[in-house]
């Protein structure tokens, strides 16, 4: 047996349709399926969903980082242009960047959702640009950006 990949995630939030609404808005991503407290999203037309937001109710408990579970989703991009361009499109929706993160061979952008769960939106160098020492996760990406 070999698993192929990740295929989605379920991500419990108050309220499915307010932050559908919000992933579709201020992400692109598409409602592909919605069911009674459930609703679908993809990034891509290859895919039924990566992500399936369910309904607790809007008393539900946030994220608490200091319990085990998820740290963060992330999202990946093909470029650092549309890493930038999302920064940007991000600000312009009043959505607050609150991180950015230079792991050697990706550069990435962290936000909080409405629930506060945090995503990271990031641009991976191509594998044949990978440290060949090992050490993936060491060093500062190597170009010069801003983002």
């Amino acid at each position: 047996m070999k698993i192929s990949k990740l295929g989605h995630i379920v991500l419990r939030v108050r309220d499915a349709e307010k932050s559908a609404a919000w992933y579709v808005k201020i992400l692109g991503l598409k409602e592909t399926y919605r069911m009674s407290n459930m609703v679908f999203l993809s990034c891509s037309d290859e895919s039924s969903h990566e992500i399936a937001l369910m309904s607790l109710g809007e008393d539900a408990d946030g994220p608490d980082h200091r319990k085990v579970g998820m740290y963060h989703i992330g999202w990946q991009l093909d470029s650092l242009g549309e890493l930038k361009g999302l920064r940007g499109r991000l600000e312009e929706q009043g959505v607050e960047v609150v991180g950015v993160g230079d792991h050697g061979i990706s550069l990435g952008i962290y936000v909080l959702d409405l629930d506060g769960n945090e995503l990271e939106f990031f641009y991976e160098l191509p594998k044949t640009e990978w440290p060949t020492d090992g050490n993936l996760f060491s060093g500062r990406f190597p170009l010069n950006i801003d983002i």
